[in-house]
């Protein structure tokens, strides 16, 4: 290696730790190289929700003509598993396989969901917008097979999500394991970005065929991205603490992990927060179609803005929450954020002003990062001893279940309001009920950020 070459690679490891979130996580036995691989993971989930809540509800709204409810509905159908993460996190935790795997087997079965989900996912929704060679067909085989293909991404992607940092707490160390997981969710983040980006170029010149090209191809990367982060990263009957109950029963494991540290109060208080600012999220792409008259590629970059604030917000409260700030101050932070963001949505659809609704899409972003990774925090703070799988399934069964049900009611409350009263006044519904949520949010988590003062003190 020239002396060029040398300075070049040591400045590139150098920088890691200092620019890149949470890189600071990576020791001697758990490298950054090997941390950033074992992330890839949350790359292939980031573009599977891209897909789901970003381009295909424009897609099927817009150029497919399909009712919003519907697409809601469907949107909505993969978090029917999520408040199976809790009881797939803990069978992780005590899962002994023929091969002396704990966490790979449920990861590579999440994987091959994903994978199927996407493989057919395009014929089913081409049959499901009724145009083509498609409009003989029954339109129950459209939603079936649309339903299927929804359900099988959504057992994939919350089993590979669940597992997979489960299986990253496993690899760090005690002290690393909250900054590990933030990188986790920081990839997830570059994941949607950039998966956004990508989509929006590819179907700039929107045809049924490019769109068939695009699903099958996130498939085919979704597994050589999932294979690629799994490939020696849990070692074969490697040490598993003497300390794991495998004869302890979920509901048992539950209880040991609700009684401790105010643990219900704040799973309340996330899903309460989470519906506040996920009402809108499968509406506002449609929003910037119908309303501003944006294209699709104009809209799905929106996407990107609002995945880019997330990461900025993460990031700040990463680098906040390291001082010993309450991580529910952080939340709160985050709430306050979200409410001039959903304001300035509202006024770029009454003023038309394209700018001010992507500023808003960049705010809702920070304010969700902010508040998810106080969350977050606080719920790893609690994890009882080697229950990380089960206390990453519990805030990931709380925050997706509460994500999917606001989609569906958002989607549903809008073509209700809309009906009667136009498209904008449907529209504008929603984000008001999301303003009041997020009050209601702030009031409900005033006393237990009082309470983590007064023991901070």
């Amino acid at each position: 290696m020239s002396r060029f070459s040398q300075k070049l690679v040591s400045a590139v490891v150098t920088a890691g730790p200092r620019f890149l979130p949470f890189a600071d996580a990576a020791t001697a036995d758990l490298p950054l190289s090997r941390l950033l691989r074992l992330s890839l993971f949350q790359i292939s989930v980031g573009m599977a929700l891209v897909m789901l809540v970003g381009t295909l509800n424009r897609v099927m709204i817009v150029e497919l003509g399909v009712p919003s409810a519907l697409v809601a509905i469907m949107v909505s159908l993969p978090l029917l598993f999520a408040p199976l993460r809790a009881l797939i996190g803990f069978r992780s935790d005590k899962h002994r396989s023929a091969l002396g795997w704990r966490r790979v087997p449920y990861i590579w079965m999440g994987t091959l969901l994903q994978f199927g989900g996407f493989a057919i996912m395009p014929f089913a929704l081409l049959v499901l917008s009724g145009g083509g060679e498609s409009a003989n067909a029954p339109a129950w085989i459209g939603q079936l097979g649309a339903g299927v293909a929804f359900l099988l991404v959504g057992a994939g992607l919350h089993t590979t999500q669940t597992v997979g940092l489960a299986l990253a707490t496993d690899l760090a160390p005690v002290e690393s394991q909250p900054k590990v997981v933030g990188l986790m969710y920081v990839m997830l983040l570059l994941g949607m970005i950039g998966s956004a980006f990508v989509y929006g170029q590819l179907l700039s010149d929107y045809s049924p065929g490019r769109l068939v090209q695009v699903i099958q191809g996130v498939a085919l990367v979704t597994m050589i991205l999932n294979v690629t982060a799994l490939w020696k990263q849990e070692a074969r009957h490697s040490g598993r603490s003497s300390q794991v109950d495998l004869d302890e029963s979920f509901t048992d494991a539950w209880k040991s992990f609700a009684s401790g540290g105010q643990a219900m109060r704040r799973l309340f208080v996330l899903g309460v927060g989470t519906i506040a600012f996920q009402t809108q999220d499968v509406l506002l792409e449609p929003y910037g179609g119908d309303i501003l008259g944006l294209s699709v590629s104009s809209t799905t970059t929106l996407t990107a803005t609002m995945a880019f604030g997330s990461l900025i917000g993460f990031s700040w409260a990463s680098k906040v929450l390291s001082r010993g700030v309450d991580p529910f101050l952080m939340a709160a932070g985050g709430v306050l954020v979200g409410i001039p963001a959903f304001m300035a949505v509202i006024a770029s659809g009454l003023f038309q002003i394209p700018w001010l609704f992507a500023l808003g899409a960049f705010l809702i972003g920070c304010g969700v990062g902010l508040f998810a990774h106080g969350t977050l925090t606080s719920t790893m703070n609690l994890a009882p001893k080697d229950r990380a799988g089960l206390a990453l399934g519990a805030w990931g069964a709380v925050q997706a279940t509460a994500a999917g049900a606001a989609m569906a009611f958002g989607g549903i409350l809008r073509d209700l309001v809309a009906s009667r009263h136009g498209s904008l006044a449907g529209y504008n519904t929603v984000y008001l009920l999301e303003l009041a949520l997020l009050l209601v949010t702030l009031v409900v988590m005033i006393p237990l950020i009082r309470r983590t003062k007064a023991v901070l003190v």
